[in-house]
């Protein structure tokens, strides 16, 4: 879904038409107040944003959008007949993911329409490959976040090296040599111990989530749904 917000009703049923005749769903509202509400009830996979607008202009609906934490992502062109150099600099300053002055033809806008769209993906894509969910746990392996509950968890270096190890491999059981050998660089020696005190204290630490972490006895740990074997 796309949400095009533009005061004049020739334009915006135009774009309305056109990107639904290139089989994308697109709503489309006159003022920012109409936009606002329908944000509330629904997140779109794009926005396409007039500066010029009654009551509030494009640029502070863009960084209302920049500022909430759930669209703060959110791809967004702005579509305004404010083309000049500096206006354009301070919407992409202000978080603009594309800018398209008008007047401007419908194949151009398809084009970058479906380009953003493109481009979003594959950086959805990219970033969800170090983003983990399990049950009552997030990890962010890139930003270094852990949340039980939402709630965040403190982890030292190793702890969260070990954490982002399991969840990388869910399902798969990893021996201490494992462990040892991708979060600390040296070989197992078959009486280290280092591995168990750091699964104990991560378990600890996850609280609640920490049951996920397996005991595979005599081998090693795996991540899963299920509370851990003792």
């Amino acid at each position: 879904m796309i949400y095009f917000v533009e005061d004049d009703a020739s334009i915006r049923e135009l774009v309305q038409y056109t990107l639904q005749s290139s089989g994308m769903e697109c709503r489309s509202f006159p003022d920012p107040a109409a936009f606002r509400r329908a944000m509330e009830k629904a997140v779109p996979e794009l926005v396409m944003l007039d500066i010029m607008l009654p009551g509030e202009d494009g640029l502070s609906l863009l960084r209302w959008i920049r500022q909430t934490p759930a669209t703060a992502d959110l791809p967004v062109m702005m579509v305004t007949a404010k083309a000049s150099e500096y206006e354009k600099v301070i919407g992409l300053d202000a978080g603009a993911d594309d800018y398209l002055p008008k007047p401007f033809g419908m194949m151009e806008l398809i084009a970058r329409v479906r380009a953003l769209l493109r481009r979003t993906k594959k950086r959805q894509a990219r970033d969800e490959e170090h983003v983990f969910r399990l049950g009552t746990l997030f990890v962010d392996e890139e930003r270094h976040v852990v949340q039980v509950d939402g709630r965040d968890v403190t982890l030292t270096f190793k702890e969260f090296s070990m954490l982002c190890l399991l969840l990388r491999n869910r399902g798969r059981v990893l021996t201490r040599e494992q462990f040892l050998d991708k979060v600390w660089g040296y070989a197992f020696d078959g009486e280290n111990r280092t591995v168990d005190v750091h699964i104990r204290t991560l378990r600890q630490k996850l609280g609640d989530a920490g049951r996920y972490i397996l005991t595979i006895r005599g081998i090693g740990y795996k991540i899963g749904e299920n509370e851990h074997e003792t």
